[in-house]
C-alpha cells in the first residue's frame, strides 16, 4: 500500500488555549491522519509561522509554509486538509484542486454563498478530485444509534425531521446534513424560509441571523423543520418524527438520545455506545476519506451530501430574501444577507 502524503491548510492553535481565535480544527484532522497505515502529514501551511510551528511540535510535518499556493507547487501531496475559516474556502479548495492532489477534505460551512460553494465541488468533480467536508456527526454514535432505531421501525414511517440550534449558516449546516443522513439522502423539492437579522452576530467573519425558520418538502414526502434563535440557552437538538412515535436526539447533556416509540406511554432513555468526543468523530471521519480514496467509493462526507444541505441555507436564505418558497435545485441565488426583493407574483 503507496504512503499517502498530507498536507496541512491552516493550523491554528487548539481551541481555547492562549492565542487561539477558533477550533484549532486541523489538530482533530490530524489526530485521523495519526491513526490511518501508510499515511504521513508531510507540509504545513499557516499565515502564523508560531501556529504552524507549535502544530510540527505535536502532529509532525517536514516543511513549514506561509504561502499555501507554495506548498501546493513544491509538495507531491495527496491529501489536503483546509482547516481555515470559511471566506476562504472556495480558493483554498480549488487551488489544490489544480494543483493535483487526489483528495481534498475541508472544514464546514462551505463557504458563505452558493456560488462558491458549487463551484469548489464543481472544479473538484471536473479533475477527479475526492472533495469532503467535515460533517463528523455523522460519525457520533447517539446520531447513528437513532438513524438505525428509525430503519428499524421504531417509530414507523417517517414523517418529519425538526432540530434547533443558533444559526442557519455554522450550526445549521450540521443539522441539515443530519436530516439528510436520517431521510437516505433524499434531494429537497422546495424551501419556504425567513430570517430575522437583527440580534445575530458575525462568526468566522460571516454575518449570522438572529432569528430564523426554514421548512422544507423532500421529495419522498417527508418534511424538514429547523428553527434557530442566537438567545442564550438554545438548544442543539434534533427529533426524528414518525408515524408511530418520536426520536430526540442532542448534541450533547447527559441524554443524549431517547425515544418514544409504538406502544411506549413515556420517553425511553436509550444507551449510548461509543467516543462521541469532537476529536474521535473527527478523525473517524478522515479514517472514511482515506479508505474511500483507497477503494475508489463515495465518502461517507462527501461533497455531494454537503452541497445538499448547503442547498438548504442558501435557498433558506433566498426565501427570505424574495419573501416567497424556493424550488429546489436551487441555480442562482442572490446575496445571502442582502435586503428583501419584490415577491413574485402567482
Amino acid at each position: 500500500m503507496a504512503e499517502l502524503r498530507v498536507g496541512i491548510i491552516g493550523c491554528g492553535r487548539p481551541r481555547q488555549t492562549a492565542g487561539a481565535t477558533g477550533f484549532g480544527m486541523a489538530h482533530f484532522h490530524a489526530g485521523g491522519y495519526e491513526a490511518a497505515p501508510n499515511t504521513r502529514i508531510v507540509a504545513l501551511a499557516d499565515l502564523n509561522p508560531e501556529n504552524a510551528r507549535a502544530f510540527q511540535a505535536e502532529h509532525g510535518g517536514e516543511q513549514i509554509y506561509q504561502d499555501y499556493r507554495e506548498m501546493l507547487g513544491r509538495e507531491r501531496l495527496d491529501i489536503v486538509s483546509v482547516c481555515t475559516w470559511p471566506p476562504l474556502h472556495a480558493e483554498m479548495v480549488i487551488a489544490a484542486a489544480e494543483a493535483g492532489v487526489r483528495a481534498i477534505h475541508c472544514e464546514k460551512p462551505m463557504a458563505p454563498t452558493w456560488d462558491e460553494a458549487a463551484r469548489m465541488a464543481r472544479a473538484c468533480e471536473e479533475r477527479g478530485v475526492q472533495l469532503t467536508f467535515n460533517h463528523q456527526r455523522r460519525f457520533s454514535p447517539q446520531f447513528q444509534q437513532a438513524r438505525d432505531l428509525l430503519r428499524s421501525g421504531a417509530i414507523g414511517q417517517l414523517q418529519r425531521l425538526e432540530g434547533e440550534c443558533s444559526n442557519l449558516f455554522d450550526w445549521g449546516t450540521h443539522w441539515f446534513d443530519m436530516f439528510g443522513y436520517y431521510n437516505d439522502e433524499t434531494p429537497g423539492e422546495w424551501v419556504l424560509g425567513q430570517v430575522e437579522w437583527r440580534g445575530g452576530k458575525t462568526v468566522f467573519s460571516v454575518p449570522l441571523e438572529g432569528q430564523g425558520v426554514s421548512h422544507v418538502r423532500y421529495r419522498n414526502g417527508v418534511h424538514g423543520l429547523l428553527l434557530t434563535s442566537a438567545e442564550p440557552g438554545w438548544g442543539t437538538r434534533n427529533r426524528i418524527v414518525g408515524a408511530e412515535g418520536v426520536i430526540e436526539v442532542d448534541a450533547g447533556g447527559e441524554s443524549p438520545l431517547r425515544l418514544w416509540g409504538r406502544g411506549q406511554g413515556a420517553w425511553e432513555m436509550v444507551a449510548v455506545e461509543g467516543d462521541r468526543s469532537l476529536g474521535g468523530t473527527v478523525a473517524r471521519g478522515v479514517l472514511d476519506l482515506i479508505d474511500a480514496l483507497r477503494a475508489g467509493r463515495e465518502p461517507e462526507l462527501s461533497a455531494r451530501r454537503a452541497l445538499a444541505a448547503t442547498e438548504l441555507i442558501f435557498a433558506t436564505y433566498e426565501s427570505s430574501r424574495r419573501r416567497g418558497r424556493v424550488d429546489l435545485p436551487l441555480t442562482a441565488a442572490g446575496p445571502p444577507f442582502a435586503g428583501p426583493v419584490a415577491p413574485a407574483r402567482p
